[in-house]
């Protein structure tokens, strides 16, 4: 793994050897699970994620997204965003062009840095069925995204399993998204988006745990699936630790070159690799405390 992936799992498992209890959610790194607030109580959650290394030159992509959940019954919670990113590339594009997700096409070949404040998210999760005491535990996401990037709205179908005295689970999202695409003033977008997301996490130790998650991801253009523009799979693992206080969870997932794109999507295709909002490695690291 590259050094900042390095970094930034060095930090989570830094951080999570001076606790001792259990406690916490966010097994996962990018599956939503349906463990909960319990009703009345709020949880603050820091995101940072970054993506690095596309077909050549130079490309990082750090994206931070800082939440606070609310249970507002035990089976339905409110959570509310603010989404950050900075980005940094030079001639990453298979074509030598400085391209990809946040850098507009008057990028050219030159250098392009920036950092914003992105947009701000509204998401609810509403469960109905509950893996602990049912066989399958079932549950809708819905959340709305607007802000200086895109405008976006995304739903996902949660399913979630746990055996061996909740030891072991299993957990699947099918994700759906449409999103209008506003931080290229030259190139709006109109696009749409099917994801299918599935991994595992095991307790292998008091306020451990570890797993692997799996990404097969879907692009489209226009907001009703009209044609579809790539293709891409990613994996890997991820590390989880909590107390009744805090918890961190680090996860990192690589992109085997597997993808493919068709129409004006071809350009950000390379060697069997997918581009774009895309990159070779992906690192999430967050963090989360009771309030």
């Amino acid at each position: 793994m590259f050094s900042s992936a390095r970094h930034l799992i060095a930090c989570a498992l830094l951080l999570s050897c001076v606790a001792t209890a259990q406690a916490g959610e966010g097994s996962f790194g990018w599956i939503y699970t349906l463990d909960l607030q319990p009703k009345g109580t709020m949880e603050f959650e820091q995101r940072l994620q970054l993506n690095r290394s596309q077909a050549q030159g130079k490309y990082d992509l750090w994206q931070a997204r800082t939440e606070v959940e609310y249970g507002v019954s035990e089976n339905f919670q409110l959570s509310a965003y603010l989404n950050t990113s900075s980005v940094s590339a030079w001639r990453n594009y298979p074509d030598g062009s400085t391209a990809g997700w946040l850098v507009p096409s008057s990028a050219g070949t030159d250098r392009y840095n920036r950092s914003r404040v992105d947009g701000v998210s509204l998401e609810a999760i509403w469960r109905l069925t509950n893996p602990v005491t049912d066989p399958l535990g079932i549950g809708f996401y819905l959340e709305t995204t607007t802000g200086a990037v895109k405008d976006e709205l995304e739903g996902r179908l949660l399913l979630q399993s746990n055996f061996m005295d909740d030891k072991l689970v299993l957990a699947a999202n099918l994700h759906f998204a449409i999103e209008k695409v506003k931080f290229d003033k030259l190139e709006i977008g109109h696009e749409s988006m099917m994801d299918l997301l599935a991994g595992t996490s095991y307790r292998f130790a008091p306020n451990w745990t570890a797993g692997v998650e799996y990404r097969f991801h879907n692009d489209f253009e226009g907001y009703a699936f009209n044609t579809q523009t790539q293709r891409a799979h990613f994996i890997g693992p991820n590390i989880h630790y909590a107390t009744k206080d805090w918890w961190v969870t680090a996860a990192w997932r690589m992109q085997p070159a597997l993808g493919k794109c068709w129409s004006t999507g071809t350009v950000e295709c390379s060697g069997g690799y997918v581009w774009d909002s895309h990159s070779r490695h992906e690192v999430i690291f967050k963090f989360g405390m009771p309030l």
